[in-house]
């Protein structure tokens, strides 16, 4: 007996769970299940049978970055099988309090030891120095690498990102003057927007060279010296002589380790001023101890995609943040727009994979791979609840309340300057200005 013949009757029953017709081309030839399908995998290698009899969707996405399995077909069928290939919920922790107790410690141990400044860095340079050009490819022009805000029905994704921008610049309450800070300012794109839009004084740090030398350039071209500062910088070492008066941390802290999440949001609440706002826009697990997605899907994005990062559940999130000493004050769920930005980006990368394969040049194919199977992969995964994302927005306790109108009580020097209500987030914006308006030049 073959192995191909000991894996064949798994193999079908997997297919034939699937909700689209698919069929699989084993190692001898042979083709199991649907004869007309919409989605076919190649077998290359007898490991990439075993993960499909065993539904550990990870694994076999390992085997397709390595050529172990071909897939013939559409992202949107491939993610629309994907859930059906699971035997259980993979946003649930191990069973057994030994092996829970186990994993629990080995996560507190690796998410120190793989947190170190220069760990750090060479994390963020795998993922984000890969090629700007392959990021644009797929990106919206302003290369927001952060989930979209579609406020507004038949929205671009440019237009989105910039309502994003705004939606955060908004609950920031930004005025003119105010000293801002932007924790893992990507390509600078938030950055930017609070400077010509809002007037404030950006300060910006990334630990991605490629990043870091591209938003100098676009400050240079929009001469925003003195304005705006990029730095490449690790987010312990900034400076607190001079606390800011506003804060955003879009994307940044799923790097930080979950046991490290106190301490990032200790080290936010020392850079702020009393009264201070600061906004953490992350993507969070759908569950509450799991350290990641099960199924082989959390290794595979720390292999190809993040090495180092972590996921956690949004009341970890805020647990971390209260521990820092910063009162959270809003919170909003993005889940949906995620799903929405993530096909964007995908179907983006599928109208380019000629041009992405010339552009990155040797391990071309790998990384196209990866990308392929992580973009249209963590859109199903939003789909599906396994992860979300929120924007919270926490104070640093100590301001005054100065609401027009509004006569403070006795407990009124203790709390932030913030409204009773969100109506200020979604009216006209007195604030913000056109790019190109004068106090946007000054």
């Amino acid at each position: 007996m073959t192995l191909s013949s000991l894996f064949r009757q798994p193999a079908e029953q997997q297919i034939a769970s699937l909700p689209l017709p698919c069929s699989v081309w084993l190692p001898d030839g042979r083709r199991i299940g649907a004869a007309q399908p919409r989605l076919s995998f190649v077998i290359r290698d007898m490991r990439a049978l075993l993960h499909l009899t065993q539904g550990a969707i990870g694994r076999l996405a390992e085997d397709y970055v390595e050529g172990r399995l071909e897939i013939d077909g559409d992202m949107h069928d491939l993610m629309a099988t994907a859930p059906a290939l699971l035997r259980q919920d993979p946003t649930q922790e191990a069973r057994g309090w030994l092996k829970r107790r186990i994993n629990r410690t080995n996560r507190a141990i690796w998410a120190r030891t793989h947190h170190s400044r220069a760990r750090d860095a060479a994390q963020i340079q795998h993922h984000y120095d890969i090629s700007d050009e392959f990021y644009a490819l797929w990106l919206d022009p302003m290369r927001v690498y952060s989930c979209a805000y579609f406020s507004e029905p038949g929205m671009s994704l440019a237009q989105a990102q910039q309502a994003k921008l705004d939606h955060i610049c908004r609950k920031l309450m930004m005025r003119s003057g105010e000293r801002f800070l932007d924790v893992g300012a990507g390509w600078g794109a938030l950055l930017l927007w609070a400077a010509e839009h809002y007037g404030v004084t950006a300060t910006g740090i990334t630990l991605s060279k490629n990043q870091h030398a591209y938003v100098n350039r676009l400050i240079e071209q929009k001469g925003l010296h003195g304005r705006v500062t990029m730095l490449l910088q690790d987010y312990r070492d900034i400076d607190e002589s001079t606390p800011f008066d506003k804060i955003a941390s879009v994307g940044m802290c799923e790097h930080v380790g979950r046991p490290n999440l106190p301490l990032y949001f200790a080290k936010m609440r020392r850079l702020l001023r009393p009264g201070g706002l600061m906004m953490n826009h992350s993507i969070t697990a759908g569950g509450t101890d799991n350290p990641q997605l099960d199924g082989g899907m959390g290794d595979f994005i720390d292999r190809y995609i993040f090495p180092g990062g972590q996921l956690v559940h949004v009341g970890v999130m805020m647990d971390a943040m209260t521990r820092g000493n910063l009162e959270p004050v809003d919170a909003e769920c993005l889940r949906p727009h995620y799903v929405r930005t993530l096909w964007h980006w995908a179907d983006a990368l599928e109208a380019h994979l000629d041009k992405a394969r010339r552009m990155l040049g040797r391990d071309s194919e790998r990384i196209i791979r990866a990308y392929r199977l992580y973009l249209a992969g963590s859109a199903m995964g939003f789909e599906q609840g396994w992860t979300s994302l929120f924007q919270i927005l926490a104070s640093r306790p100590g301001g005054k309340l100065e609401l027009p109108g509004h006569v403070a009580g006795p407990l009124g020097e203790t709390h932030v300057c913030y409204p009773f209500n969100r109506a200020y987030m979604y009216a006209q914006s007195s604030t913000a200005k056109p790019a190109n308006s004068e106090r946007a030049k000054s």
